[in-house]
């Protein structure tokens, strides 16, 4: 769509009553039955896991918006994914998760890989973005970070050739990094977005990150009206801190998504106001977009003032993956009125609110 015809379709939303006007967006036409209500699957998970995604259940009962949940007790440090949860997000297709702790060494593998691989949801999106009236050391900073989510180093192969000495394999496919690429072009299309990133380290893994960078470069040929451009992942860190705002849609191989999505979000508000989720061909599940395995310190736990934004946004997004657009304006319009005003804000934004005094304040806020 061109910039002309968006802003004529921003003109025919607007509706003038007086001296003041009212924005709303162009009809969205259901087909019959999407009224529906739709199951998700929901995995409150570890420390403020439950308080954040409790904040959701409130807010979506308050907004009656279309869903009901189906929750499961899932913690970090259990071997296997209960019997059960699976089964549940085959059927809903959809999931929202709290944070589940990943222990540091040891035998345990993590869960949130093993569900990503279990689900085969091989695109993480993470969006960082700067919010009115929230202070960050840049500004203009709008950026999708699309990551590789089933194979790279997070493989998990390793195995400990002699005592003393642990091989970790780096596992590339052209299957798994054509279809990223894909994706990361295909959601740049829909979005209006200008341009994609590749992130790679081809310069010193010239095989394995040489085969990411040709897939990207194939896709990018159908895809003439993006542009398209690549950096190493050493530079693309000193670039996003020095001028976040050159970048648009990232795509990148599993472990460089990772540091570059923390690295986004800490220089456009702090990961508590990112939202995200993992995609896959069938099933999708919504959490907080950057550092989500971090389920918080015990003392945000015990206080009670987990900031609820990131699961309040990824919640939008999955509102809108659900085909409910208007429900979705509504929970984001709101989030962003309460940053905006700046009265209720916790800790980690400089302020003393509790996560119930955030979810009080979005829900007065609901048009």
């Amino acid at each position: 769509m061109s910039r002309q015809s968006f802003s004529l379709l921003k003109n025919l939303g607007r509706i003038t009553t007086g001296s003041k006007t009212q924005t709303r967006s162009v009809t969205y036409m259901p087909r019959p039955g999407d009224g529906k209500p739709r199951p998700v699957t929901l995995i409150p998970g570890d420390g403020v896991g439950p308080l954040v995604t409790n904040a959701v259940e409130q807010v979506m009962e308050a907004m009656h918006a279309p869903v009901y949940f189906e929750p499961f007790v899932v913690h970090g440090d259990m071997k296997s994914l209960p019997e059960g949860l699976l089964e549940s997000i085959k059927k809903n297709k959809v999931c929202l998760k709290g944070g589940l702790k990943t222990p540091v060494g040891g035998g345990v593998s993590s869960l949130n890989v093993n569900l990503r691989k279990e689900l085969d949801l091989y695109a993480s999106l993470v969006n960082c973005f700067n919010l009115p009236g929230l202070a960050s050391r840049h500004e203009n900073v709008d950026i999708v970070v699309i990551r590789e989510n089933t194979e790279g180093e997070y493989a998990g192969l390793e195995h400990e050739v002699v005592p003393g000495v642990v091989e970790s394999l780096k596992v590339i496919t052209k299957f798994c990094s054509e279809r990223i690429a894909k994706y990361a072009f295909e959601y740049a299309y829909l979005n209006n977005r200008k341009k994609v990133t590749a992130v790679h380290k081809a310069n010193i893994m010239k095989l394995a990150d040489g085969l990411f960078l040709e897939s990207c470069q194939e896709v990018a040929k159908k895809y003439p009206s993006i542009a398209y451009n690549e950096i190493i992942v050493d530079n693309c860190c000193m670039q996003l801190v020095a001028r976040p705002e050159q970048f648009d849609v990232m795509v990148t191989p599993n472990l460089y998504g990772n540091l570059v999505a923390n690295t986004a979000a800490g220089i456009a508000g702090g990961t508590g106001v990112m939202p995200g989720g993992n995609v896959g061909a069938e099933y999708a599940v919504f959490e907080q977009g950057a550092s989500a395995g971090n389920v918080g310190k015990d003392t945000t736990e015990e206080q009670k003032n987990a900031n609820p934004v990131a699961l309040l946004l990824s919640s939008a997004m999955m509102l809108r993956h659900l085909q409910f657009p208007s429900f979705a304006d509504r929970l984001e319009t709101s989030v962003k009125r309460v940053i905006a005003e700046g009265k209720c804000r916790t800790e980690d934004l400089g302020g003393d609110s509790t996560t119930q005094e955030v979810v009080d304040a979005v829900i007065a806020n609901l048009d």
